[in-house]
């Protein structure tokens, strides 16, 4: 059998019904719980294992959430590539709400996140390479079914990994579009880095829930982040169908 495809699901897809064969499984794990038990399933014949980031019923904040243990419990069940999905703030111009965007990129700015597992009796310092953060391989499948799809998208940024859980002030978005970021979220880091750790295909699929603060006038409101994800994680799970049959394996 393939391995299966880890997909994780951030703010907006807490839970993924178009898996056929569904089974759940609970994991132990050497860096303690996960955010949310393993869903087991199919998708267009296809093994595929969801995980919840924030957990079931979205009670996990960034800052909480046990990374390691989420990428750990998804490397032990034989996962080999991940799509991540995640809800963000667009800085760009062309970053509107409602479009999806596939970063190439991104600036770590989050602290104090356990954020390796190179750090427990280790016999020697452990150094990635993490020049390009995102897989171009599993990036480009998104991109060309995206295109396929006619699909609003955007196929290059930057991603500003934020600590939260609190939005940032428009001081600091300001700040971070001069240092070149195009989006701006809060789960990114230390997760793609603990992914390349694991030898893992990782690409995130970025929802543009709402425009970053000072951008547009006014106070930016949960009931508009709300109603931006719900549009825009339908079109990442026409994404996913199209995308998750066709993907190539990577090599072992």
């Amino acid at each position: 059998m393939r391995p299966p495809i880890a997909i994780i699901g951030g703010t907006g897809l807490d839970a993924l019904d178009t898996l056929s064969l569904p089974r759940q499984e609970t994991l132990a794990t050497p860096y303690g719980e996960l955010s949310s038990p393993l869903l087991h399933g199919e998708l267009g014949g296809r093994p595929v294992v969801f995980l919840a980031r924030h957990g079931q019923r979205h009670t996990l904040p960034p800052h909480k959430i046990n990374y390691r243990a989420n990428l750990w419990a998804l490397h032990r069940v034989g996962v080999r590539q991940v799509i991540a999905v995640a809800a963000v703030g667009g800085i760009r111009q062309d970053m509107a709400p409602g479009v999806l965007a596939f970063p190439d990129q991104l600036i770590d700015y989050t602290w104090g996140r356990p954020c390796t597992f190179f750090e427990d009796d280790s016999s020697e310092v452990t150094h990635i390479d993490f020049s390009e953060p995102y897989s171009p391989a599993l990036r480009e499948r998104l991109i060309q079914d995206a295109r396929a799809l006619q699909l609003d998208a955007r196929e290059s940024c930057t991603y500003a990994a934020m600590q939260g859980p609190r939005l940032e002030t428009a001081a600091e978005v300001r700040k971070l579009e001069r240092d070149g970021c195009d989006i701006v979220g809060m789960t990114g880091m230390p997760e793609a880095a603990l992914a390349r750790e694991l030898g893992l295909r990782y690409a995130a699929c970025a929802v543009v829930a709402n425009w970053a603060a000072g951008k547009v006038a006014g106070e930016i409101t949960m009931a508009e982040i709300e109603r931006n994800l719900v549009a825009g994680m339908a079109r990442v799970k026409r994404l996913l169908a199209r995308a998750i049959p066709a993907l190539d394996e990577p090599p072992c």
